[in-house]
């Protein structure tokens, strides 16, 4: 990174152990792309109504040349994945798929007029963590809650349209990023 790191705390105090996690994920970052201008992780405790457990929220700006790529990851209230370490590692393999498509747009492999192919939310399972999609000409495409770009997963529902980046998993087509359009994504 040309310029440091930058680690905010809000609404808690400095945390070693949080800042050293934040710190061995943006060094991953870095070397899967070393051209990242620069990097600000933020981690915030909204102030809820004070529950037993803290529901952390991670932000992560990144700048890169030619664009600035923003993840937002938090555990849900009601969520059972309270794990501080994976809500981490989460928010950086979020910022690590947008790297991703930046990268493929910047290389010329996606080509910045063309546009996503769209689809609708056929299936999800939110408390799984995962959905499936259905394409116009009637394909079903998996999808985990980590490829939700620009909305929350928990707000997708069935019919829900979105915007999709399709590649080949283990167990056949998946989506990569979804996007939702319209009053969800604005797109």
């Amino acid at each position: 990174m040309r310029l440091p790191l930058q680690i905010s705390f809000h609404n808690m105090t400095h945390d070693a152990e949080i800042e050293s996690a934040i710190r061995v994920n943006a060094r991953w970052l870095e070397s899967y792309y070393d051209r990242i201008i620069s990097c600000r992780v933020v981690v915030d405790i909204p102030h809820l109504h004070h529950k037993e457990r803290n529901l952390y929220q991670f932000r992560i700006d990144l700048k890169v040349p030619g664009s600035e790529l923003v993840v937002k990851r938090g555990a849900s209230e009601d969520s059972e994945l309270q794990d501080l370490d994976l809500t981490i590692r989460d928010a950086f393999d979020d910022a690590r798929r947008q790297l991703e498509d930046y990268i493929r747009l910047r290389r010329g492999a996606v080509k910045a007029h063309e546009t996503l192919p769209h689809a609708r939310v056929a299936k999800i399972f939110t408390e799984a963590g995962y959905g499936f999609l259905e394409t116009p000409e009637g394909r079903e495409i998996y999808f985990h809650r980590n490829s939700v770009l620009k909305a929350n997963f928990k707000d997708l529902e069935v019919g829900t349209e979105v915007r999709f980046a399709e590649e080949q998993g283990d167990n056949g087509p998946q989506a990569s990023t979804v996007t939702p359009v319209g009053r969800h994504g604005h797109n």
